[in-house]
């Protein structure tokens, strides 16, 4: 099986691009000068036009808090979008991954420069990898050269078509995802190049757990979910359900067909993507948590600097255009030239996208249920939101 965006969705940001350096000075991002109406009429044309289900967002800024919606959060009754419903966030995980295992190197458990090896003796070994070569900071800025397991061939059938089906309840353990990903050899030495891997953030929670002797999803709630207050975003076991009020999730599962049927992917075991991209979530909370984190209010200020150092990201496989990669967040820098941060995702039925000024004051969080329509759906909301009427 494969996922934000976890495995699938880390093929599919993988198939997106990234690029990028050191740490800029960001353009300033603009309200809009109506509001947000252009934000509802990208809403609007995202449903009516592009085909999506449905879709959601929040935007905060100085002015306070907006929601608009559009669609269907239940295609087959006709229920709409709305407010505080709970949804996978695929990739956008793992800058709640980030920022644990950055919390815990301002507690002194751990160390950015430490390697793999000291952590997880014996496990990336052979191959062409080298565990001693590969330190947490290169996991979390995806320079470590570690294989994306979500690419396997192997691994990436059993997440296609009827294939989903059978294997949407497996479970995998981080040590199987990890090995899955090491089976493929490296396509380049530690430190060297950018590779989008979710394998790396598989690592980073192992890491998490040896150094701390507790379950990932227990620092997860210490660390981050229970000082923001985050009452509805959780870390999932195995268990296949959402547990709150939710959308339906609808996916092509990888159909290559030109009219693809769409499947209700909604009951999964996220296993498969666990620290890298399971996390389920609302706009509202992840309005909370990137305001914080983005904002400096959920990191010590050394940390902090660490998080938003960024890397070039022109690798072997291309990313998000416009963009650089820091530690579990990234940059993207819109055709008006405004700058924005955050975080991202991308998982069977659902894309969600969270990025705002670099001070977090002012943000937009959205998500489609459904993972056909593309990033052009985003690009629209953020042009609407972010860039004056005159630079669009």
């Amino acid at each position: 099986m494969t996922s934000s965006f976890s495995a699938k969705a880390g093929l599919l940001l993988t198939s997106m691009a990234l690029a990028g350096g050191a740490l800029a000075t960001p353009a300033a991002a603009a309200p809009s000068p109506s509001g947000h109406a252009a934000v509802q009429r990208a809403l609007d044309d995202a449903v009516v036009e592009g085909g999506a289900p449905g879709i959601v967002a929040e935007v905060g800024d100085s002015r306070g808090r907006w929601f608009g919606s559009a669609g269907a959060s239940d295609t087959a009754t006709g229920q709409k979008r709305g407010p505080s419903e709970q949804f996978r966030i695929g990739s956008a995980t793992k800058a709640f991954t980030a920022a644990v295992v950055l919390r815990l190197v301002a507690e002194g458990k751990l160390g950015l420069d430490d390697t793999v090896e000291q952590w997880l003796p014996g496990l990336v070994a052979g191959n062409g990898y080298d565990g001693r070569e590969i330190t947490v900071r290169q996991l979390l800025n995806h320079t470590s050269g570690v294989f994306n397991y979500g690419n396997d061939a192997e691994f990436f059938k059993k997440g296609v078509g009827a294939e989903w089906f059978r294997n949407r309840h497996a479970t995998y353990t981080p040590e199987q995802l990890v090995r899955i990903g090491l089976a493929n050899p490296p396509l380049f030495a530690p430190g060297k190049a950018f590779l989008y891997s979710n394998t790396n953030y598989i690592l980073a929670a192992m890491i998490v757990e040896k150094a701390t002797g507790l379950t990932f999803g227990a620092e997860l709630d210490r660390l981050v979910l229970r000082p923001l207050r985050l009452h509805h975003t959780y870390l999932p076991d195995t268990e296949p359900a959402i547990r709150g009020r939710h959308p339906r999730h609808y996916s092509t599962l990888f159909s290559t067909d030109d009219r693809p049927a769409i499947h209700d992917a909604t009951e999964m075991n996220q296993s498969f993507a666990w620290a890298a991209g399971a996390v389920v979530s609302t706009t509202g909370d992840l309005q909370r948590f990137f305001g914080a984190l983005l904002g400096g209010r959920l990191l010590p200020a050394e940390q902090q600097r660490e998080m938003f150092t960024t890397v070039e990201t022109e690798g072997p496989v291309p990313w998000i255009p416009g963009t650089r990669y820091g530690l579990g967040v990234f940059s993207r820098t819109l055709p008006c030239g405004a700058t924005l941060w955050g975080n991202a995702g991308a998982t069977y039925g659902s894309w969600t996208y969270a990025m705002g000024s670099r001070d977090g004051k002012h943000l937009l969080t959205s998500q489609v249920n459904g993972d056909w329509s593309g990033l052009g759906v985003f690009e629209a909301l953020l042009t609407a939101e972010f860039c004056p009427t005159g630079s669009r």
